[in-house]
């Protein structure tokens, strides 16, 4: 049986979790709400403030359905109770970052900047400070959204290896490589 599957779901107070007839799970909390359609044939119970996700039968497919829907609920649960944060950092000489409402902009050493809409379910900041690398602070009830959003916003300019130069999540190590060594004669 799978590990992260078989695992049951606690669920705090002030969230609630509703399955409807077409299997579309639905998770309210204080900072949102989510729903998930399931597929597959995997089932949800929900018992005395916790849920169980059961699957039909041991094939591959419903195998991997059952890890995949526990994770995303478990993680539907934690967003609209906690919420999820990202830190990004922008590491470079003249690169900065700023938002108007939910519009970011970015300047990253291209002759242009860089302006991206997010979405409403996803909250920005941007920090900036004298001698520290300015960070684009985001949060969000979704961790899809999030992340994907992240990825985004990193693959604008990735850190490259030489000079370390780049987007970065905060705490992130950049593996450093040498440069090229002069010639001997």
């Amino acid at each position: 049986m799978s590990r992260i599957g078989k695992l049951p779901i606690a669920i705090p107070s002030k969230v609630s979790v509703e399955v409807d007839n077409n299997n579309v799970v639905s998770v309210k909390g204080p900072k949102g709400q989510l729903q998930q359609l399931l597929t597959g044939g995997i089932s949800i119970e929900v018992k005395d403030d916790t849920v169980y996700v059961s699957r039909p039968s041991e094939d591959k497919e419903h195998r991997a359905l059952h890890g995949l829907y526990r994770a995303l609920i478990h993680n539907m649960v934690v967003g609209v109770s906690e919420g999820f944060r990202s830190v990004q950092e922008l590491v470079g000489v003249g690169y900065r970052a700023s938002n108007d409402g939910q519009l970011l902009k970015l300047a990253l050493g291209y002759t242009h900047e860089i302006y991206m809409l997010l979405p409403q379910e996803v909250k920005v900041e941007t920090k900036s400070e004298r001698n520290k690398n300015p960070l684009i602070m985001l949060e969000s009830c979704d961790k899809q959204l999030l992340g994907q959003i992240c990825a985004k916003i990193r693959s604008f300019r990735k850190p490259e290896p030489y000079k370390g130069k780049g987007i970065r999540f905060q705490g992130e190590v950049v593996r450093r490589k040498a440069g090229k060594s002069a010639a001997k004669k």
